[in-house]
């Protein structure tokens, strides 16, 4: 269980991120999350930045290919040092297999290999579409949840989820299975386009173990304090 809410800093680039980062004290370690488009702007080095302030990082590239370059991928990003990375489910048993084998192979001797999780369902996407543009025809829930079980074959630390299947994943899975949500929103903000969304308390009781914050901290006129309430609402709640 992370006390720390993970932040999203889906920002455009470097300097975009140290102009948000100067609003926190220094000296405060994070746990943020580098995504797809802060990632192919600047390289491995914003990894490598962040890292040099003590940060832990979550690089989420949710890699999707035949198992052989998602292994070899994952072997170069093992390097990096971060804490957590991922993959998408719909890649099969066998890619998760070798992208855990991959980070267990490329990190260096003496250091902790980063977390896997899988991506299931993204958060933005209803039942509705996955029916019509997946041919998934079962439940959104039993889709998030089937996919949750095949990581844990594959041997994963946990999974992305919507806190609406966290606790079910759960019962299927370990208590130490990672169940990270994204999508989460304090009582009153912007939805934008996340359809599966709770607020940090709902989401923990709900059986989530880790969250992602972005919108909510990083376009919030106080950042500092708007993590705060965040991080503090998160911890407090019960499970």
């Amino acid at each position: 269980m992370s006390e720390r809410p993970i932040i999203a800093l889906d920002f455009p680039n470097k300097q975009a991120i140290e102009t948000f980062l100067a609003q926190f004290p220094a000296g405060e370690k994070l746990f943020v999350k580098v995504g797809m488009e802060i990632f192919y702007q600047e390289g491995p080095a914003i990894v490598t930045w962040l890292k040099s302030f003590g940060h832990d990082i979550f690089l989420d590239l949710k890699l999707h290919d035949i198992p052989n370059t998602v292994g070899r991928a994952m072997e170069r990003l093992a390097s990096l040092g971060v804490a957590l990375t991922n993959v998408h489910a719909a890649g099969g048993i066998e890619m998760m297999t070798a992208a855990k084998k991959g980070l267990q192979q490329g990190t260096p001797a003496g250091d902790k290999v980063p977390d896997l999780i899988a991506v299931t369902q993204l958060t933005s996407t209803s039942e509705a579409q996955m029916h019509h543009d997946q041919q998934i025809m079962t439940s959104l829930q039993e889709s998030v949840i089937h996919y949750a079980t095949c990581a844990q074959k594959a041997g994963l630390d946990g999974v992305v989820c919507s806190a609406h299947e966290a606790k079910q994943i759960k019962q299927r899975t370990t208590d130490a299975f990672i169940r990270l949500t994204p999508g989460i929103r304090p009582a009153g903000s912007e939805v934008g386009d996340q359809k599966r969304i709770m607020t940090p308390a709902q989401a923990r009781n709900a059986g989530a173990t880790m969250i992602v914050v972005g919108r909510p901290i990083t376009q919030s006129k106080t950042p500092y304090e708007s993590y705060l309430q965040i991080k503090q609402e998160w911890k407090e709640a019960s499970q």
